[in-house]
Order: C-alpha cells, then structure tokens, then sequence
C-alpha cells in the first residue's frame, strides 16, 4: 500500500484571511490538522495559503488613525500597516494554527492583485522547499517544472534535469555515438523548452524556424580563448533595461519583427556533421544549453503567461541578442579552462561552468519587481519573417 507521501507532494490549505474577531478555521479543518501534527499524515508537507492579503492592507490603511500616521512619510505609513496587518494576522490566524497544528507548517499571506505578485512568488518558494525536503528530488523538480510565477526555479529546475538527462552524456554516453550534432542538440533543446512548460499550443518553440535561430546564436561564438579575458562582467539591471527599451519599441502592432532565420555556411558544417567530441563541439553545446535557456527566461518575462506567438518569441530572441547578457555569456564560455582531457572536462569543470552561467544570469525578485513596471503589451501572432 502506497504512503500519502507517494501520493501527495504537498497540500495546500487555503484560507481567506478574516476579519478581526472572525473564526478561521472550521470543525472539519481543525481535525485535518490534527491528522497532520499526530503524523498520520506521514511527511507530506501542508502549506497554509491566506488569501486576500491585499483587502487586509486596505482595510487597515482605511481604518489607521491619524495619531500612528502623523509625521511619517509614505515608505514610514506602509512599514507601520504591515505591522498592524502581522499582529492581526498573528491574533486571528497563526495563533489559531499552532494550536491545533502545532509550530512547524508554514503559512504564506497571498493576494493574485498586481502589486502583490511577490507573494506567489514566496508561495512556490515554500513550496518546492518543502517538498524538496520531504519527497524523492524529483518531485521538487517537477514543482518548479509545474509553476509559471517564479523564472529562478526554472533555471534550478534546468540545471537538474539537465544533470541527470544529458549534460554528462555529451562526453561519453552511446546515445549520441554517430548521431550528428543537429540530432544531439533536438535532445537537448526538447527537454529545456519542455521545462519551462509554456503555453505553446502550437509547439512554436519546437519549431525548425526557432531551432535555428538558436543555432544561428551559437554560431557567433569564436571557439578558442576570448579576446579579452581580463573583461569585467556587469550586469545588474542590464537586463531589465534592455528588456523595458526592447519592448517599448518593438511591443507594438505596427511593424513586423525582423530575426534572421537562415542557416547560415558555417553552421551547415559543423552541424550536420557526426558527432565527435572536441573542444569546439564541447564550446558550442555549452553555448546552446546555456543561451537556449537564457533567451527562455527572457520569453518568460514577456509573455507573462499569454499563449505564446511568434511575435513574442522574436521580441525575446531580439531582447537576448541586444542584451549584454548574450555577449558575456558567450565571454564566459570562451574564457572556459583548457586544461583537463576532454572527458574529465565534460565531467568536471563543463558541467560547474554551465551552472555557474545559468546561476549568474538568472533573474532575481527585486529584477522581477523593476520589469513588472513596465507596461503590460499585446503580442499578437505574426509569420517567422
């Protein structure tokens, strides 16, 4: 007989927040908890959900005195009704929960409003935290796989399927003896879209038009070492600048947006050909992994969770390539160690490279908050060219 553990992964309790003086949990739900704090539950993690954070503050902010408000600037005013929205919560939830559930099942504060998407973000935090704690690693992984709030846990989520899938095989696993190198990268560019499980009814990321524009991308690298290795890394805000100015100017209905999609001569050459192991091929399937889930990150933050259209996907692709992300991360490549064989490289310093990069680049909350700013745009579909 399975263990909930083997069914379950995680349980959300949700609740919406009451009023002061108002009962939180019922008869029904006071005795699941009980379940759970005796342990008959076993180690499947519950998560308590408050719902409506937002109509908390607001009813707060409406109902502080002018007395707790005087002489305080606006950042002063919010500080001090976060407060109050804590001890209420702390009276009319919290205490509640441990009294019933004990201390250890963490709750979250919630509202799907605009200004408090953080909120879900924190929510999948604690989520894939716990339930990378209690269940098999792959059930975090299929968490993170499952969201579409928090682009951070895509990359990690990248990062492990591609440590138990490929990143290894690419140095010595049969899967791709005498396969050509176009037939390696279909491997790899199907599990890292698949990961950040967009909403592509039409499977445009798995389109030839799309692979080869990644393609292109890597083509640009110079294999070998990096003109100017001692290149100072900046990059910050960068991003969301980039991103913010790109948008702005492309974003809108008027003119197609232009991306190469040609195969370029070169390209032809080296990715048609059967794969052999060099420290060309190890650069550039480096450069794919790590520019691949670059430039779906940058989708991730354009379409905001839209169907997905051609439009958006050139918007991201032109956003990378215009970014200093996509230059540096080439450098970083190229500034790659050649010191070790080809295999113990591959197994070793390759695979901390990729993470590295990946990790580097990978777009934090307080970048998430700035590029929530700008101005929500329609995307409407459009030829490849």
């Amino acid at each position: 007989m399975l263990t909930p553990e083997h069914q379950l992964h995680a349980i959300w309790l949700c609740f919406e927040i009451p009023r002061a003086g108002g009962r939180l949990l019922e008869t029904g739900t006071e005795d699941f908890l009980k379940l759970k704090s005796s342990g008959k539950l076993g180690n499947v993690p519950v998560i308590v959900v408050l719902t409506k954070y937002d109509m908390l503050i607001g009813r707060i902010e409406r109902n502080l005195d002018e007395t707790s408000a005087n002489g305080l600037n606006d950042k002063a005013i919010k500080e001090v009704v976060k407060n109050k929205a804590e001890a209420e919560l702390q009276n009319t939830c919290i205490g509640p929960l441990k009294q019933f559930a004990g201390p250890d099942i963490p709750y979250v504060t919630i509202s799907t409003e605009a200004d408090y998407k953080q909120t879900l973000v924190h929510l999948i935090e604690i989520t894939e935290s716990r339930v990378g704690r209690y269940s098999a690693p792959e059930a975090a992984v299929m968490t993170s796989i499952a969201q579409r709030v928090h682009p951070g846990l895509k990359i990690k989520a990248s990062i492990e399927v591609g440590k138990k899938r490929y990143w290894k095989a690419l140095g010595s696993c049969p899967m791709f003896k005498n396969r050509s190198m176009w037939d390696c990268l279909r491997v790899l560019h199907i599990d890292i879209v698949d990961v950040w499980n967009f909403r592509d009814p039409h499977k445009y990321l798995h389109s030839q038009e799309f692979r080869t524009m990644m393609m292109n991308m890597v083509d640009k690298i110079e294999v070998g070492p990096a003109t100017n290795p001692t290149k100072t890394m900046a990059f910050g805000l960068s991003m969301v600048g980039t991103i913010a100015a790109i948008v702005s100017a492309l974003a809108g209905p008027a003119a197609p947006i232009v991306v190469p999609i040609a195969v370029g001569a070169v390209l032809a050459v080296w990715a048609y050909d059967v794969y052999q192991i060099s420290h060309a091929v190890l650069q550039r399937f480096m450069a794919y992994i790590i520019h691949l889930t670059l430039v779906l990150q940058t989708l991730y933050l354009i379409s905001e969770s839209q169907e997905l259209t051609r439009r958006a996907i050139k918007l991201a692709v032109n956003c990378y390539i215009e970014s200093p992300m996509s230059g540096e991360a080439n450098t970083r490549i190229q500034d790659y160690d050649d010191q070790l064989t080809i295999v113990d490289r591959m197994d070793s310093d390759a695979l901390d490279k990729i993470v590295e990069v990946m990790q580097f680049y990978s777009i934090d909350e307080a970048q998430m908050s700035k590029l929530r700013e700008k101005p929500h745009v329609d995307l409407p579909d459009e030829p490849w060219s």
